[in-house]
């Protein structure tokens, strides 16, 4: 297995009164992409904010690269671990809809001050992964579209180098044929071994990109192990998830 980024050893969150997590283990390798799965409520997006620090784990620890970075060995502020080189791209996505394209990822690149200050090989490497990102520079971001929007959210936050990227449901509510856009952009940018952590809804999504999945139930771990073993495996699909994959190509 390669060496693990993210280790989740653990973990309890509790929001409020309310107790979310309950001790949530797994690892997340070095440059695959790992899907969090699991039904609504399972504790997905919680997960990925408590690794962001937005929510603090009350228990147990989160290590990045080794270092504690959430939880009772260390605790990190949210900007000190995107500066660690963590980006979270929200299920709300987090533009600033009044803002254009250009001025959204000039916000996001934070040693810039212009968009000249941008590297410009990256920025055309983004332009190669999202079009779009190009063909609607000088727009304002609320008048994209929904695929469109996600696709924007991904370039901010990976205008700057980033070693790991967090993305929650990048596919919902999209139609078929802009979710095959994402799919494959989101497949280049695999190939540059950029690891990710991404939760999605969407099985085909999910197993065209997984290299490895965790699977959640009522905020714990209930199966780890390889992506393309759990696509194969109908009863083990209905058993975790009550679903099966296969049903949804």
């Amino acid at each position: 297995m390669t060496d693990a980024i993210l280790k989740l050893d653990g973990v309890h969150t509790h929001i409020g009164a309310y107790h979310i997590l309950h001790g949530v283990d797994f690892e997340v390798p070095s440059g695959e992409v790992t899907m969090l799965l699991g039904r609504n409520g399972a504790g997905k997006t919680t997960t990925l904010r408590t690794i962001m620090g937005l929510w603090p784990a009350s228990r147990g620890n989160i290590f990045f690269d080794g270092r504690p970075i959430g939880g009772e060995k260390g605790r990190l502020a949210t900007p000190e671990i995107s500066q660690l080189g963590i980006a979270y791209v929200p299920e709300n996505m987090g533009i600033f809809s009044d803002l254009s394209v250009r001025e959204n990822l000039l916000l996001a690149a934070r040693k810039a001050s212009s968009i000249d200050d941008i590297d410009t090989q990256r920025l055309e490497w983004l332009f190669g992964l999202f079009p779009a990102i190009k063909k609607f520079w000088l727009y304002p971001a609320g008048k994209l579209s929904g695929g469109q929007k996600q696709m924007l959210a991904i370039c901010r936050a990976m205008i700057e180098p980033r070693r790991l990227l967090l993305i929650d449901e990048p596919s919902k509510g999209l139609a078929p044929v802009i979710v095959q856009n994402l799919i494959s952009a989101l497949r280049k940018l695999k190939s540059t071994q950029t690891t990710v952590l991404l939760v999605e809804q969407n099985f085909s999504m999910a197993k065209s990109l997984g290299d490895r999945v965790a699977v959640m139930d009522d905020g714990r771990i209930v199966h780890t192990g390889h992506m393309a073993e759990l696509a194969e495996d109908e009863s083990l699909q209905h058993r975790l998830l009550g679903l099966s994959l296969g049903a949804h190509q």
